[in-house]
């Protein structure tokens, strides 16, 4: 990983909410992480990126985020395999890959979520009703974060 692409992780994870961001690619890992400290001044905190060190450093793993609230037993929660950006759309011009109500087979794209400039495809892992859609377009996920409720078909 050069250098150029570490400044820019950490200027996405400095101008997001996210907490933290691990990625690991071609045997490298870095962590980054927003760690918050106190000025003298106004004992106001302040957040503060620290990035990590590649593959050299262990670094104790995060836990994904969990649901605020739990949702009904029936119904399957669609979570985030990844950080990044939320887009229901193949591009701005185009229509939603699913909608509420809508009916997907296995292996149907659900939605995109950019990370790093990379387009992942979020596929369905079986036949689904999307029931409800938890976030909106263009939004910043974070690792398990719920993003559909669905029920199996």
């Amino acid at each position: 990983m050069e250098l150029n692409e570490i400044k820019e992780l950490v200027k996405l994870l400095d101008e997001s909410s996210l907490t933290w961001l691990e990625l690991e690619l071609d045997g490298s890992r870095i962590l980054l992480k927003k760690e918050k400290q106190l000025t003298a001044a106004g004992k106001q905190e302040v957040p503060v990126s620290v990035p990590a060190a590649a593959s050299a450093v262990q670094a104790e793993e995060p836990d994904p985020v969990q649901p605020a609230a739990k949702y009904r037993e029936d119904l399957i929660t669609v979570s985030s395999p990844i950080v990044g950006t939320f887009y229901s759309a193949a591009s701005p011009e185009a229509e939603p890959f699913v909608e509420e109500n809508s009916k997907v087979k296995k292996g149907d794209p659900l939605c995109i979520i950019e990370a790093m400039k990379l387009m992942n495809e979020i596929e369905a892992e079986q036949d689904l009703e999307i029931v409800e859609i938890l976030i909106t377009n263009g939004e910043m996920v974070e690792y398990g974060q719920p993003l559909f409720l669905a029920r199996s078909i």
